[in-house]
């Protein structure tokens, strides 16, 4: 469940984060209905956002939610599941989008993908994975090929950047390709009006996707030499942090052009989750409310919201990628395969360690991860964990609807 908008359980009232759940055993549901149970490993925390987006623009009614059996992630409970064509544009967007991630790990001969069989058969599940996003996505008129051809872009684009390429060069198919995603979502709803600004917010969401993408893994590409946009262009975390905020602000305003119906989750989840995951992955203060304190396992920021001299994005001297020498300092392990990350993800869904686990290991990346309903240590106010008081607010300039000093 890869994605940069992972919100704690302690910032969402109980029925948002009820509704987060929906949504995101909705996008997993809708995957195995429409594409088969191997396609729910694509389930992912971002590809929710266009079934939540799509539900704030429709007028309440019966049948968006039913009652889905009991799963191991949710310690073999039943619960209420969205459904209906949100849900199925979400799976859509994110089996076309993983096909593609597949289709790259086999080209870069990543683990087991060396392997000629095995990267066949990989070739074979992403070729599936495509002919069954586009039609599920014809079957509500969004055309997959914009996904498509913004990922062979991106291999091209890639190719060519260097040292003084603009880094938003690098990150403009990944913005065309959300733009499309959220901008049909109104089409869904109803709603053609918010087509722009939905696009608009889109656009800057998939910025700012690649952009902490980049931020996370520029250590561990450096380790391994593999590609890294920072890296690549020449762009310091000063830089890539300017962008991120830039990002995080243009969403906020694009939000309120959009004529919602219901849009609090919506909200918490552009309005104020990115914020906190722009703080995560640049290892800054773990609660947008700013009450100084670092995010669990975090380092003290250091100047625009880097870590100090010495922390993990800190170049070496004599090594331009910033990789520790040999011999000095453990480095971090190799991401895995795509076929044995979808073994280790078979085994966390079934200990359950994704949903209570204090601390497991992503089953393709590596990097830990917090189970989603271990009580988290971060440090958020308690006045109104986001803006619990602000139902669908225009609280983005100051919060005006608590005093808790809020900076969103």
């Amino acid at each position: 469940m890869f994605g940069i908008v992972r919100p704690c359980s302690h910032r969402l009232t109980e029925g948002l984060k009820t509704e987060w759940m929906a949504h995101l055993c909705g996008l997993c549901l809708a995957l195995r209905s429409d594409h088969g149970q191997l396609a729910r490993v694509v389930t992912n925390y971002d590809g929710l956002i266009v079934s939540v987006l799509t539900e704030a623009q429709i007028e309440s009614s019966t049948g968006r939610r039913r009652t889905a059996g009991p799963c191991p992630l949710r310690a073999m409970r039943t619960a209420p599941v969205a459904q209906g064509e949100g849900a199925r544009l979400a799976a859509a967007v994110s089996l076309v989008l993983a096909s593609a991630k597949v289709r790259d790990h086999v080209a870069d001969r990543d683990g087991l993908l060396k392997r000629r069989p095995v990267a066949l058969a990989a070739r074979r599940i992403a070729a599936s994975w495509d002919r069954a996003g586009a039609r599920t996505g014809a079957s509500l008129g969004f055309d997959t090929a914009v996904l498509v051809d913004a990922v062979d872009r991106q291999t091209a684009i890639e190719a060519l950047a260097g040292p003084g390429t603009s880094l938003l060069t690098v990150t403009e198919p990944t913005e065309t390709a959300t733009a499309a995603a959220f901008a049909h979502t109104a089409v869904l709803a109803g709603r053609p009006h918010n087509a722009q600004p939905l696009a608009e917010a889109g656009r800057l969401f998939g910025r700012l996707a690649h952009l902490l993408d980049a931020v996370e893994d520029q250590a561990s590409d450096a380790a391994s030499g593999a590609w890294n946009p920072l890296t690549a262009t020449g762009t310091d975390l000063a830089e890539a942090r300017r962008l991120a905020d830039d990002a995080v602000h243009g969403i906020r305003l694009a939000l309120r052009e959009v004529d919602f119906v219901d849009g609090r989750l919506a909200h918490v989840l552009l309005a104020h989750e990115l914020k906190q995951s722009v703080n995560r992955s640049f290892g800054t203060a773990g609660c947008a409310h700013g009450d100084g304190h670092p995010a669990h396992g975090s380092h003290q920021p250091g100047p625009y919201g880097s870590p100090p001299p010495g922390g993990p994005y800190a170049p070496v001297p004599g090594n331009p990628y910033g990789a520790p020498p040999q011999g000095e300092g453990p480095r971090p392990p190799a991401p895995r395969g795509f076929l044995a990350g979808c073994g280790v993800f078979a085994g966390l869904c079934c200990t359950c360690q994704m949903c209570c686990a204090k601390e497991y290991e992503g089953p393709w990346s590596r990097k830990k991860h917090e189970g989603f309903c271990r009580d988290c240590d971060c440090d958020c106010c308690d006045c109104c964990d986001v803006c619990k008081c602000c139902d669908g607010c225009d609280c983005c300039d100051g919060c005006d609807c608590c005093d808790c000093g809020c900076d969103c």
